[in-house]
């Protein structure tokens, strides 16, 4: 067992068992600043975040052959939440990383939402020209446990001329049904829209099978607005009209593809932050950025920590401190507004530390 390293915010009359898990690159840049700032909305709400850290990551990887020990999933279940960073590194095969890691994680802790929200901040512009910020805020819904991530099937004929592959996906009707529940609940707290991502029209099993639970879904909430929309019609709309989605619910692959387009749109990956939920909260949800490790600016103080920083509020909010996390958003959007200390993919001279300090002094 990796003992960690211990680090306290206080004392206070609540308090919280986080893990850290910094991963690699700037993943350790800018998750010491979502600590700073959670930190600070925890001391200002009058609760306390125990931090253990946790080496988990490529580099522990390319040490000793594994992302994370044998008991790695056993010791995080203990945590309230999980907060990762980043991973990635050079010489280590993505896949080593998702199957190493996240994939275990998500499937272990029950994870199956993966919620990406995705809005135009203040202080920042979009790549489609002419769009205000209300009409460019949306969230993915998206399966994070089945689907098209799977393991089932195999290459066969290794480098011979008839050589060929299998790649199965899995669809169960719990898998599908619930993800979809989860989307209209979460409709009904907002515009009270949900359109559908899928490709039944070319996938001719999995597709029609979501398709049909959709609908069987949707009766049960009439209040709701509910759409399908083909995969390729849907990334067209979401760049010419994205005023007109809301919340967009997806299969696993579909969904993974969907939210990079959407944070592409509304300011860039280093703003998008994401979580792994548990909503039945009997395991440990998970929060990260959207953005890889960069390793090519790793160290060099100038990563944008603000999709980290976010990713720290979704998770305070899954615990329950609704209040704490309102605070750091508002922080967020203040410090952003405000254009006085920005990193340079913002179009500003300051540092990762400079902008983590500059928000967590607004909190």
């Amino acid at each position: 067992m990796n003992p960690g390293t211990e680090r306290s915010a206080g004392t206070a009359a609540r308090s919280y068992d986080i893990a850290a898990v910094p991963g690699d690159g700037i993943g350790v840049d800018v998750t010491a600043e979502a600590v700073k700032v959670l930190d600070a909305a925890a001391s200002r709400h009058g609760f306390t975040l125990r931090w253990t850290e946790f080496d988990y990551s490529c580099e522990r990887y390319a040490r000793t052959g594994a992302m994370m020990p044998d008991d790695g999933v056993e010791t995080l279940s203990g945590f309230d939440a999980i907060l990762l960073g980043a991973v990635g590194f050079p010489g280590v095969p993505d896949h080593v990383s998702l199957w190493g890691l996240l994939i275990p994680l998500r499937r272990a802790f029950s994870q199956y939402v993966n919620l990406r929200p995705v809005r135009l901040l203040p202080g920042t512009t979009s790549v489609l020209a002419g769009r205000r910020a209300d009409e460019l805020e949306m969230v993915i819904v998206r399966e994070n446990c089945e689907g098209e991530y799977s393991t089932l099937g195999g290459r066969h004929n290794q480098g011979q001329p008839g050589e060929f592959v299998l790649q199965e996906a899995v669809f169960t009707r719990v898998g599908v049904e619930r993800i979809l529940r989860y989307a209209f609940e979460l409709a009904r707290t907002r515009s009270r829209r949900v359109c559908s991502a899928t490709k039944s029209n070319g996938i001719v099993h999995t597709m029609p099978f979501w398709d049909e639970i959709f609908e069987l879904v949707s009766a049960d909430y009439p209040d709701v607005e509910a759409e399908q929309c083909h995969i390729d019609a849907l990334v067209a709309r979401m760049v010419q009209h994205p005023d007109r989605l809301d919340v967009i619910v997806a299969s696993n692959l579909f969904g993974d593809i969907l939210s990079d387009l959407a944070a592409a749109i509304t300011g860039g990956l280093g703003m998008a932050p994401s979580g792994n939920i548990n909503p039945e909260r009997t395991h440990p949800s998970m929060f990260e950025a959207v953005h890889g490790s960069a390793p090519d600016i790793a160290g060099r103080g100038i990563a944008n920590p603000v999709a980290q920083i976010l990713a720290g509020a979704m998770m305070l909010d899954q615990l329950g401190e609704a209040e704490a996390a309102r605070s750091v958003e508002t922080a967020v959007e203040q410090v952003l507004a405000e254009g006085q200390v920005a990193t340079p993919d913002l179009g500003g001279k300051a540092t990762t530390e400079q902008l983590g300090s500059a928000i967590a002094a607004a909190v």
